[in-house]
């Protein structure tokens, strides 16, 4: 493991992992967050979105509280997931993790975001409060530019 020390940011939104069948098409009342994510395999398709319209009988595990690794990450580094999530373990924190190109993500129960900020400051790592940014809005493809008035 490394002796690195981390700066996590938690993000305010509250969270859900959903779960949908294979093949399934990303529906329209998935929102996104700070943290929207996708992933497909062949036995179901899984959402990480924001929780405030997930349907009530959709399969979920909500609410959560994202916390992300300040990065961009070394892709090379060695034990930067297990040195975040053993001092969660020892304290019986049940975690869901995702990583991206820059970085590592963890998620915690809402209920269980206090406890894991604790946990990982003891270690001497940094929670702060993260500022979302707002995703670029997408440029039209060309051709299919709105005219001008």
């Amino acid at each position: 493991m490394t002796d690195t020390t981390f700066t996590l940011l938690q993000f305010p939104e509250k969270m859900a992992i959903v779960r949908l069948g294979p093949g399934a098409e990303v529906p329209q009342w998935a929102e996104s967050a700070s943290l929207f994510s996708v992933t497909a395999t062949a036995t179901e398709t899984s959402l990480i979105c924001a929780t405030r319209s997930v349907p009530t009988k959709t399969p979920s595990i909500k609410p959560l509280t994202a916390f992300q690794v300040r990065g961009p990450l070394d892709p090379d580094a060695i034990g930067i997931l297990a040195g975040l999530l053993v001092p969660l373990a020892e304290e019986e924190i049940p975690v869901y993790t995702l990583s991206t190109f820059d970085t590592d993500w963890i998620m915690v129960r809402l209920v269980d975001g206090a406890k894991a900020t604790e946990a990982w400051r003891r270690q001497g790592h940094t929670v702060i409060a993260a500022v979302p940014a707002k995703p670029a809005k997408k440029s039209s493809p060309p051709g299919k530019q709105k005219p001008k008035k």
